[in-house]
């Protein structure tokens, strides 16, 4: 196997591992999470915020292999696919987390907040990397569909 195949084959693992990691915790375990019950928002909030700090850093790990292997590969676009997830991945945690992580203190210390978009911004942001996941995927199997046909 050459050595791009190799390149385009770990991307396509990392990239598929991440998106199931992703659909896993982002969009199944939270919105399930608020609706327990027995559950109070600031413990609910609590938990996701320990819960999306540490997903933050495995994402970081994904992210570095997926540039890695895009790096070695062929293509520019998945090359470009996971540059635009890292700046994703930035905005998140140099923007979106530290502000949310502010609201959930406050929520927890019982202070009352207005609504803030926030969490809609990160959720789509969520989304986009979904997307570009689903995307740069979608690309490795398309040229590995075209190369046995």
């Amino acid at each position: 196997m050459r050595r791009s195949a190799h390149a385009n084959a770990a991307f396509l693992a990392f990239a598929l591992i991440w998106a199931g990691m992703l659909i896993g915790v982002s969009f199944l375990a939270t919105p399930v999470k608020f609706a327990a019950p027995g559950l109070t928002l600031p413990v609910a909030l609590e938990v996701g915020h320990v819960t999306f700090h540490l997903f933050s850093r495995v994402e970081w790990t994904f992210g570095a292999a997926l540039l890695l292997a895009a790096m070695f590969g062929t293509s520019r676009l998945r090359l470009g696919i996971a540059v635009l997830l890292a700046i994703v991945l930035a905005l998140q945690a140099a923007w979106l987390l530290p502000v949310l992580d502010e609201r959930v203190a406050a929520v927890v210390a019982g202070a009352p907040l207005p609504p803030s978009s926030h969490h809609t911004i990160y959720a789509a942001a969520e989304g986009a990397k979904i997307l570009l996941l689903g995307i740069a995927s979608f690309t490795v199997l398309r040229r590995v569909g075209g190369d046995k046909g």
